[in-house]
């Protein structure tokens, strides 16, 4: 059963440049002493308590310490230089980090961990795991990079309802936080219809948001690319931002064209930020197609410019040059209004048909992957799955067809009518994905699946984007400093959901810890076969427990929820 997470939340300064920063929320010395009043009590607390399975029996042996990572070399998630030390474990707690070696005799289980490094387990801002977890309770796929907590922060997906139910009643392996989904909550009130709420209606999502807040969602979370969602006006998404805003949420968003609308998804972006008054957040920050290829200067220009007038705005990024999503993204969205079987009434009309054919091929040219058919892949084509990690060249080379864009958007129509198909865009640039990871403010998604292994046809981002960062930008490319990347997959997006006890090695904080070796530590999933797990990480370990140790899943679930709401609320929670 996952445990309810609640702690004070305190801002943390940071350097931009030379420019001083806030990253959220102001700070107070008057909460910093009660924080640390907290963990010394936790630290207390955590003696008395039963130790923490390892994955042996779970006795308590009266020991201070339940397991002893020893020799290693701690990466702290503060950005910190790395230092050599021993890490003691009691209960679900770090209680002890010493320069000097701590006894092995002091330990019910000492871990030799020399010539690795030891950081604070890695948190994913954003995965597929909305209604699925439960599915899927070790979450391997996941657990295996590294990754210590799963935030669901719903882009097209539907939310768990009642949402504090659903969360409460998990049993898994990795922490787990919710946000309220606007897709989920449009479906709830307007379904598919393409048109803007009444004054009933939008009373009646804000009450949804509200609810959600309520029962302890982290903010509300838009996915303005997919239909319904991107059947709404800014100012719909700003009245239910405001609702999240009061309740302490901050907003995340898949941002409603990261193509020839990126600069104009921004701004919008800005302005429900500004008018909403709440911090917010860009899942998977992008600029998808050659043509805006090195947009990403002017994106973030932008955003620096909004955090100097005092907007809090943050992102994040997966370690590809390849997006993920569905084929309906590539149809104008009134096509695809009121279902399947609207669209394929619309096709059916000669004169419709050709307007959508026109939209169609001016979306694969400009937003997406241009005339070559080869880069559109697909990952499971539902009509016939023998193509599934097949290119969409493959398929009209198959039918003796010109590899054309004319060949190209017949196939994507005809697809799309008999259920189309999960697609893989090789779209973006190299040079685009390490600017927007090295900017101060960027952290680390997986924007992955939960997976069984072998099964369906996965981005390799589900299984390998947290060691990928560590393997080539780190290691091979040298673009992040080792610690400042451990900091952005740690401690950044610990901070952005008030969790000040997790995403850092400090007595008191929670041990969620991972233990990998920087020399080797490799992603190895590819698009052609996406099925394998990284290598180089020995140990992950969650609230205290093993639940991967020396290589080998241990089949335990600790998992907390890590309940909202992110800020401090405006209003008072019953």
């Amino acid at each position: 059963m996952l445990l309810e997470v609640k702690s004070r939340y305190i801002g943390r300064l940071d350097k931009f440049g030379d420019r001083p920063m806030l990253i959220n929320f102001h700070f107070s010395f008057g909460r910093y002493i009660r924080q640390f009043a907290l963990i010394v009590a936790t630290i207390a607390i955590s003696a008395c308590q039963p130790s923490a399975s390892t994955g042996e029996a779970a006795t308590d042996s009266g020991k201070p310490f339940d397991v002893i990572f020893a020799g290693g070399t701690v990466v702290d998630g503060l950005g910190n230089p790395a230092f050599p030390s021993d890490i003691g474990v009691k209960g679900d707690r770090i209680v002890a980090i010493s320069a000097d070696a701590l006894s092995a005799d002091d330990a019910d289980i000492t871990v030799d961990i020399s010539g690795l490094i030891v950081s604070p387990g890695f948190i994913d801002n954003h995965a597929h795991i909305e209604t699925s977890i439960h599915e899927h309770p070790l979450a391997e796929n996941f657990t295996r990079q590294g990754i210590t907590t799963l935030i669901a922060s719903l882009h097209s997906g539907d939310q768990p309802w009642p949402l504090d139910e659903y969360a409460s009643s998990l049993d898994v392996a990795p922490n787990v936080g919710f946000f309220t989904g606007h897709t989920w909550i449009r479906k709830q009130v307007l379904g598919m219809e393409n048109r803007a709420p009444d004054h009933d209606e939008l009373q009646a999502m804000r009450d949804y948001v509200e609810e959600s807040m309520k029962q302890g969602a982290l903010g509300l979370s838009t996915g303005l690319l997919y239909v319904p969602a991107n059947y709404a006006e800014t100012e719909e998404v700003i009245e239910l931002a405001k609702v999240a805003s009061q309740y302490g949420g901050i907003y995340v968003t898949h941002m409603r064209n990261e193509a020839t609308g990126l600069l104009d998804s921004v701004n919008e972006t800005l302005r429900i930020a500004t008018e909403a008054d709440i911090p917010t957040h860009i899942n998977h920050h992008k600029a998808v197609g050659v043509n805006q290829w090195g947009w990403s200067k002017q994106t973030l220009a932008m955003i620096d410019e909004a955090r100097e007038t005092g907007l809090d705005i943050t992102l994040d990024l997966y370690p590809y040059t390849a997006s993920s999503t569905r084929s309906a993204v590539m149809f104008p969205q009134w096509a695809l209004a009121g279902g399947p079987d609207e669209f394929a009434k619309r096709i059916a009309d000669p004169e419709q048909k050709q307007i959508i054919r026109e939209e169609v091929r001016e979306i694969i040219m400009n937003d997406r992957t241009g005339e070559d058919l080869s880069r559109i892949q697909f990952r499971v084509l539902y009509s016939d799955e023998s193509y599934n990690g097949k290119r969409l060249a493959d398929l009209a080379a198959d039918r003796g067809l010109p590899s054309t864009i004319e060949t190209g958007v017949d196939l994507v129509i005809e697809l799309q009518l008999v259920g189309g198909f999960s697609v893989i865009f090789h779209a973006m640039d190299e040079e685009d994905v390490i600017r927007i990871m090295q900017h101060p403010l960027a952290m680390i998604e997986t924007d992955g699946d939960p997976v069984s292994y072998g099964d369906g046809f996965p981005h390799p981002r589900s299984y390998g984007a947290f060691p990928r960062i560590l393997a080539r930008y780190v290691r091979e490319l040298g673009v992040l400093e080792l610690e400042e990347a451990v900091r952005k997959m740690t401690s950044m997006p610990a901070d952005q959901y008030n969790q000040i006890e997790r995403g850092r090695i400090i007595v008191g904080a929670y041990a969620d810890l991972v233990v990998f070796d920087a020399d080797t530590i490799q992603d190895e999933a590819t698009y052609t076969d996406p099925h394998r797990y990284p290598t180089g990480i020995d140990h992950v370990m969650i609230n205290g427990s093993f639940v991967i140790r020396s290589g080998a899943l241990t089949g335990e679930r600790p998992g907390m929820w890590i309940k909202g709401p992110s800020r401090p609320a405006r209003v008072t929670v019953n």
